[in-house]
């Protein structure tokens, strides 16, 4: 008998009505690949949030398995880099968005999204620092590649109640930084100050010491636009010819 297995399958019908249900799949329902790995953990980003709900157009490929990263074991290879029970992770690459994703009991994948999950660390370790935390940290590593220092002066960390500010602040006060948290939720200061924040501003404070007035920009306003642009000037604006994706940068124009 063949196996199945748990996943959440996000659909479409022909009114391009969403619809999302918990349902059994089996391993020949898996997208192409060579690396097929069993999920043992994975998180909810705001992505994955967007994708699920669909308040906005994540999701390019129906049905999907959403989710956008996952630390697992590898289960089969046909890829030299890795072999059965080789423990791996994966975040981004358009796992979620165009590619089946990590919400799943089995993942199969291109074994060139893979690195190898750190030793002493688990699966579950992996994904409490999450797509967030590892985004949060090169945002960290940028900064000290180019010369802001602690003695620089304080740093400045907007949406910072969300994931990757969260965890922006934690290692940046950690690392010494005077850090000055910036959010929309002014509820959430006594969060940020215990994750170390010297400072907390509401994020109208920060726009009006910025620009000198008050402005409600949105933090997906290109993506925003590029949806709309598609709308208009793509004969598909489900599958782009001209306004492409660049996964990880951003978007390109195709002539």
């Amino acid at each position: 008998m063949t196996e199945t297995f748990k996943a959440i399958l996000v659909s479409r019908d022909a009114e391009k009505k969403q619809s999302v249900a918990v349902t059994d799949l089996t391993e020949a329902d898996l997208m192409e690949g060579d690396v097929t790995v069993a999920v043992e953990a994975t998180t909810v980003n705001y992505k994955d949030g967007l994708a699920i709900t669909g308040k906005a157009p994540v999701i390019r490929r129906w049905p999907l398995v959403p989710g956008i990263d996952f630390a697992g074991t590898v289960i089969s290879s046909s890829h030299d880099d890795w072999r059965k029970g080789d423990k791996v992770i994966l975040n981004g690459w358009g796992v979620g968005e165009t590619h089946f994703g990590a919400y799943a009991g089995r993942a199969r994948v291109k074994g060139d999204w893979l690195v190898p999950l750190p030793d002493g660390m688990s699966a579950h370790d992996a994904m409490a620092v999450g797509t967030a935390g590892y985004t949060a940290m090169l945002c960290v590593i940028a900064l000290e590649r180019h010369g802001i220092v602690p003695d620089r002066g304080p740093v400045v960390v907007t949406g910072a109640a969300g994931g990757v500010g969260s965890v922006a602040v934690s290692i940046l006060s950690s690392l010494g930084y005077h850090v000055i948290a910036s959010t929309g939720r002014n509820a959430e200061s006594p969060y940020l100050i215990d994750l170390g924040a010297a400072e907390v501003i509401s994020r109208d404070e920060l726009l009006n010491q910025v620009w000198g007035f008050n402005c409600y920009p949105s933090t997906r306003t290109v993506d925003n636009h590029l949806v709309k642009i598609r709308q208009k000037l793509e004969d598909d604006p489900e599958n782009p010819r001209h306004f492409k994706t660049v996964h990880g940068a951003g978007y390109k124009f195709v002539p």
